[in-house]
């Protein structure tokens, strides 16, 4: 079965608190120690109801959404709607007061095969509930290309986006992959890992105190 993952990562070290006027964003805060996933709420192309599981790790350091089918493909008899795919995830966690987070990185795994012609594009937009920022990341695939990939982008943090103080806010994440070509007849997949058919994200996260 096709599948692949979606992680969060909790960073261990964050920026310094900013109710200490003494103290610059040199420090670092403790992450809390007590993060539990409140509510997840999926849908999309690339995660029909029912295809999403997910876990978060013993030490809470690591989340995880499992998804049984995100595939893009392309070429010859493939209908258009195949040529993306996205999910929307709307992850709402649960957390001691005082604290804010934001997304620092994204790690992706999967595979890709693209003939001349075609290019594959992986992509995810990050944004909270009842905020207009958003912070996107994502790598495009030049065809012929065939093979694993693992990439990693990692936000300036000057362009980062915050969790608010004082209130529970859904993080949402838009994830997509899709496919293009500017030759006809050409194909393309855009799918999970070669030997296990997984995608990996994985999601650095860091916390501020409010």
């Amino acid at each position: 079965m096709l599948n692949s993952l979606f992680t969060l990562v909790f960073a261990a070290a964050a920026l310094a608190s900013p109710l200490d006027s003494s103290e610059t964003n040199t420090g670092s805060v403790a992450p809390p120690t007590s993060v539990t996933i409140k509510n997840i709420v999926y849908g999309g192309t690339g995660c029909p109801q029912g295809t999403v599981g997910s876990f978060i790790s013993p030490d809470r350091t690591t989340f995880t959404l499992i998804f049984d089918r995100f595939v893009a493909s392309l070429g010859p008899g493939v209908p258009v709607t195949e040529n993306r795919k996205n999910c929307q995830l709307n992850l709402e966690l649960q957390y001691p007061g005082g604290f804010q987070y934001s997304i620092s990185s994204t790690m992706y795994r999967g595979y890709v095969d693209v003939e001349k012609g075609v290019t594959g594009r992986q992509q995810a937009t990050y944004y909270f509930s009842g905020q207009s920022n958003q912070i996107s990341s994502g790598t495009n695939f030049v065809g012929p290309r065939a093979g694993d990939y693992a990439t990693t982008d990692t936000m300036p943090l000057t362009s980062t986006i915050w969790s608010p103080c004082g209130v529970t806010t859904a993080l949402n994440v838009n994830s997509q992959v899709r496919l293009t070509s500017t030759v006809s007849g050409a194909s393309g997949v855009i799918t999970d890992d070669s030997i296990d058919g997984k995608i990996e994200f994985q999601v650095g996260v860091q916390w501020q105190a409010c």
